[in-house]
C-alpha cells in the first residue's frame, strides 16, 4: 500500500509546550510588532494596529504612497498589482512555512515543540511546498476542479441555495444571513465533493471558525488556544473520516483520491490528510467570505441590485467586482530564492515580500476609480484574490459558480432584503469577511419546488 495506515490520534502538545509555542511562534512577533507599531513600521502595523483591521483599505493607500514596494524591519510591503502579479508567477520567489523565517533561537523552539497536527501554512500543505511535492498533490486533486467540472456541480450548488433559502422563507424578524446561509452553502457542496455526512457538517464549520485564524501571525495566547482547539478537532474527525472511507469508499473525490494514491501518486498517510483537510477547509471557508461580502456590498448598493434583475447576465461580473473589492484573501507572501531588483530595490536571497492581494486589486494604474463599486467593470476579472501562477486556486471555478449561484438565487428570492444591523467583522488579517450579517428578509415569493407541488395539486 502506498498509504501508510496510521489508526492514531495525531500527537498533541501539552499545556505547557502550547505556551512555549505559543511564545516563540506568535507572543515574540507580538511583542515586538506593537513596538514597531509605535514607531510606525508598516508591517508592525499589519500584524497589531487594531487601526489597520479596522480599515484595512486606509493603510493600503498609505502604502501605496510609499512607493511601488515598502521596506519593514523584517520584510518588504507591496500593494503594486504589477510587482504582485509578477511574483506570484515568478520562479526566482517561493512560499514557505509559518515560522521559517524566526530568528534562529525561535526556530529552534518552534522545531522542538512541533507536533503532527496540519496546518495550513507547514508542509505538507500545498500552500508551503514547491514542485515536485506541489505538483504531485495538486495534480490529484485539479480535475474535480476543472471548469468542466464545475459547471457539472453548478446545478447541484443551486439545488442547495435552493433548499437552504426554503428553510428560512418563514423567518420572521432577522436573521444572521451568514449563520444561516453563506456558512452553510459552500459547506453542503464541498461535503458532497469530498464525501462528509450530513451530520459531520456543522462540525466542520465550528472548526473552520475556530482555526480561521491559523493564517496569521502574532496571535495572542486567546486566539491561539481556540486556533488549536480547531486545528486538534478537525485533526481527529479526519481521521476518522478517512479511516471510514477506506472501509466504505464512495464516488467522492476524497476516495478517489485515496485510490489514486495507491495506483501511482504515492502518497504517505500525513501527506495524504494535509491535502484532504486543506481541499475541504479552502473549498468553503473563503467562500463564505465571498457571500457573506457580497451580500453586504449590495444591500449597500441597491441601484446594482435593480440592474441585476434587469440585467442578469452581468451576475458573473458582479462575483468578478466584488472579489476585487473586497477580496476574501487578503494576504500571500513569497521568499526570493535568489538576490534580485524589484521595481529598482534590491532583495536579497531569503528576504520575504508580503504581497498585498487586496491592496493590488485597487490599483489605479490597473482599475480606473479603484474604490468604486461598479458591477459593469470591464477588467474587473484581472484581479488577484486567487493568487497566481502554480499556487493559484484550485477552487477558483467552484468559488466563482457558488457565488453567482448563491448571490443571484438569494436576491431572486428575497428581493426586499434589507439590512438589519451593522453586523460584526472575522477577528482575521489574512482572511476579510463577516462573522454575522443580520438582515430582514421581507416577502419572499414561494420556492421553485413549492410552486411545482401546487401545480401538481391543481
Amino acid at each position: 500500500m502506498a498509504i501508510v495506515q496510521n489508526s492514531h490520534s495525531p500527537r498533541r502538545n501539552g499545556p505547557i509546550k502550547q505556551r512555549v509555542r505559543w511564545a516563540a511562534m506568535h507572543g515574540v512577533v507580538r511583542l515586538f510588532s506593537w513596538l514597531g507599531v509605535r514607531r510606525g513600521d508598516p508591517q508592525a502595523r499589519l500584524i497589531a494596529d487594531p487601526v489597520v483591521r479596522t480599515d484595512p483599505v486606509a493603510f493600503t493607500e498609505e502604502l501605496r504612497a510609499l512607493g511601488p514596494i515598502v521596506r519593514c524591519r523584517a520584510a518588504y510591503l507591496t500593494v503594486d498589482h504589477t510587482i504582485v502579479n509578477d511574483l506570484l508567477r515568478s520562479e526566482d520567489f517561493r512560499v514557505f512555512a509559518m515560522g521559517s523565517t524566526l530568528p534562529k533561537p525561535l526556530r529552534w523552539v518552534a522545531d522542538r515543540t512541533k507536533t503532527d497536527m496540519l496546518h495550513p501554512l507547514e508542509p505538507p500543505s500545498m500552500l508551503s511546498v514547491e514542485p515536485p511535492d506541489h505538483t504531485r498533490y495538486r495534480k490529484l486533486v485539479s480535475s474535480v476542479f476543472t471548469t468542466r467540472a464545475v459547471a457539472a456541480l453548478k446545478d447541484r450548488v443551486q439545488e442547495s441555495a435552493d433548499a437552504l433559502l426554503d428553510e428560512i422563507a418563514d423567518a420572521s424578524g432577522t436573521v444572521d444571513i451568514v449563520e444561516r446561509y453563506c456558512s452553510r452553502l459552500p459547506v453542503t457542496v464541498i461535503g458532497d465533493i469530498l464525501g462528509v455526512p450530513d451530520e459531520a457538517r456543522p462540525r466542520i464549520l465550528e472548526f473552520g471558525e475556530l482555526g480561521a485564524p491559523s493564517l496569521d501571525i502574532g496571535v495572542p495566547w486567546k486566539v491561539y488556544r481556540q486556533v488549536n482547539r480547531g486545528v486538534e478537532g478537525f485533526n481527529d474527525w479526519l481521521v476518522d473520516h478517512l479511516a471510514e472511507l477506506r472501509r466504505n469508499p464512495g464516488e467522492d473525490l476524497m476516495s478517489q483520491i485515496i485510490q489514486a494514491s495507491d495506483e501511482g501518486a504515492r502518497l504517505n498517510e500525513q501527506e495524504l490528510m494535509a491535502t484532504a483537510g486543506l481541499v475541504l477547509a479552502a473549498g468553503f471557508e473563503t467562500t463564505v467570505n465571498l457571500l457573506g461580502n457580497g451580500i453586504r456590498m449590495l444591500l449597500d448598493s441597491p441601484q446594482h441590485l435593480e440592474t441585476l434583475a434587469d440585467r442578469p447576465e452581468l451576475w458573473p461580473n458582479a462575483v468578478e467586482e466584488i472579489l476585487r473589492l473586497d477580496s476574501p484573501v487578503q494576504l500571500s507572501a513569497r521568499m526570493a530564492g535568489k538576490d534580485t531588483d524589484i521595481a529598482g530595490t534590491g532583495v536579497r536571497r531569503g528576504d520575504v515580500v508580503i504581497l498585498y492581494l487586496a491592496g493590488a486589486n485597487r490599483d489605479p494604474n490597473v482599475f480606473e476609480d479603484p474604490h468604486r463599486f461598479d458591477i459593469e467593470r470591464e477588467n474587473a476579472g484581472k484581479h488577484l484574490s486567487f493568487s497566481g501562477g502554480r499556487h493559484y486556486c484550485l477552487g477558483a471555478a467552484l468559488a466563482r459558480a457558488e457565488g453567482e449561484v448563491g448571490l443571484r438565487t438569494f436576491f431572486e428570492r428575497f428581493p426586499d432584503a434589507r439590512l438589519a444591523g451593522g453586523g460584526s467583522r472575522r477577528e482575521t488579517r489574512v482572511l476579510r469577511g463577516w462573522s454575522s450579517l443580520p438582515v430582514t428578509l421581507g416577502k419572499a415569493p414561494a420556492s421553485i419546488g413549492s410552486a411545482v407541488k401546487s401545480d401538481q395539486l391543481g
